[in-house]
C-alpha cells in the first residue's frame, strides 16, 4: 500500500484532520498532480483556514501553474494567519516568498 493509499484510508476515520488532508496534497504534489493537490489545498482552506502550511504550499502550487497575482494574495492571506497565530516560522516563509515574487 502507498501512501496516498494510506493516507485516504485514515481520512476515512477522519476527514476533517487538517493535518491528514494536507500530508494528502503534498504526496499528490510530489507525484506531479497539482490538480488533485489544487483541490484539495483550496478545501483545506475553506475548511480549516487557520491551518497555516497550506498558503504556502498552494502558492508554490500557483506559482508553478504561472498564476502569479493569486499565489501573491494567497501569501498575504497566509501571512496574516501566521501573524495572528504566532507562528514565526511560517511567517519567515510567506514573507519570503511574497517578496520574490514581487521583485521578479
Amino acid at each position: 500500500m502507498n501512501r496516498i493509499e494510506q493516507l485516504e484510508i485514515f481520512l476515512l476515520e477522519t476527514p476533517n484532520d487538517a493535518f491528514l488532508n494536507y500530508a494528502l496534497a503534498t504526496e499528490y504534489v510530489s507525484m506531479g498532480d497539482d490538480e488533485k493537490a489544487e483541490f484539495i489545498f483550496r478545501d483545506l482552506l475553506e475548511k480549516n483556514p487557520d491551518y497555516v502550511a497550506t498558503y504556502y504550499h498552494l502558492g508554490k502550487l500557483l506559482e508553478r501553474k504561472q498564476q502569479k497575482f493569486e499565489a501573491m494574495d494567497i501569501y498575504r492571506i497566509g501571512i496574516e494567519k501566521a501573524k495572528a497565530k504566532g507562528e514565526q516560522h511560517s511567517l519567515s516563509e510567506l514573507q519570503s516568498a511574497l517578496l520574490e515574487l514581487e521583485y521578479e
